[in-house]
């Protein structure tokens, strides 16, 4: 068998997440491909319907996007990776495409052997929002006219980011898992960012969030208190309390799954 490492990155809008799951939890409307059975399929072809599995570091959700997602896959074919690499990208949908592709270890572990995750959650806080970045960029709009939960104060959230830093229990910012022995993780850094000037016109911020690992859900429900604490609905007591005590209840909603990025995978 033959083991490549690929760097691949994605725009997750027309998927049902990552994990080829079948239709175990798929509902019986939803008829979107998932990115591993995306690369699964064109993989099957260039190997000749030979044996091919693949391995992800992140199974990322539905609607989340990557720049720089790693997987392992083996293959029974020898190919080189520079061939390999053309030729995945000659099959794939142009919302998919490998960036790099190497030979690996077999004993490389894509999940258990990194270092570090980095995330990006994307959002635009200006009133009047361009369409063009619906797919990638969450709209949070700042000025209170325009929503009634009140105006964003980006450096409210600025110090909350301060309280996820470090090892914490996220159970209250996770989805409920049975089968996570540890819902502890610890967060290397956490700020609010300003993005580049916007070629479209509308001001762009974003969560840089690096841990070493992630629980499911758990950037997305960190943006979503952030949001609530921008509008002054949580205060930075109540997001001590939830990081310190194993409380059932979600202390804000789930962020929407467009303006998460999985940036980078260390090792």
């Amino acid at each position: 068998m033959y083991h490549h490492r690929l760097v691949i990155s994605y725009k997750g809008t027309s998927y049902f997440g990552w994990q080829d799951i079948g239709t175990s939890e798929q509902k019986p409307t939803e008829h979107k491909p998932t990115i591993e059975a995306s690369i699964h399929q064109i993989l099957k072809k260039i190997c000749n319907f030979q044996s091919c599995t693949i391995s992800t570091a992140s199974r990322t959700d539905a609607g989340v996007h990557a720049q720089g997602q790693v997987i392992k896959i083996t293959i029974a074919l020898a190919i080189e990776s520079e061939k390999l690499l053309l030729g995945m990208n000659s099959l794939l949908p142009d919302d998919i495409r490998i960036l790099q592709c190497e030979p690996c270890a077999a004993e490389f572990n894509p999940n258990k052997d990194s270092k570090s995750k980095e995330y990006h959650y994307y959002f635009c806080t200006d009133t009047v929002y361009n369409p063009v970045l619906n797919d990638t960029v969450a709209h949070i709009p700042s000025n209170s006219k325009a929503s009634t939960r009140g105006s964003l104060d980006i450096e409210r959230m600025q110090q909350a980011c301060k309280l996820f830093i470090g090892e914490h229990d996220f159970y209250s910012f996770a989805k409920r898992d049975t089968n996570m022995s540890s819902t502890f993780r610890t967060i290397l850094s956490c700020e609010i960012v300003e993005a580049q000037p916007s070629t479209f016109g509308n001001k762009v911020y974003y969560l840089k969030i690096v841990g070493e690992g992630f629980l499911r859900y758990m950037v997305r429900y960190i943006a979503g208190a952030l949001f609530a604490r921008g509008r002054n609905q949580l205060s930075l007591s109540d997001i001590s309390e939830a990081l310190a005590n194993h409380k059932e209840e979600k202390i804000s909603s789930r962020a929407k799954s467009r303006g998460l990025h999985l940036i980078q995978i260390s090792y």
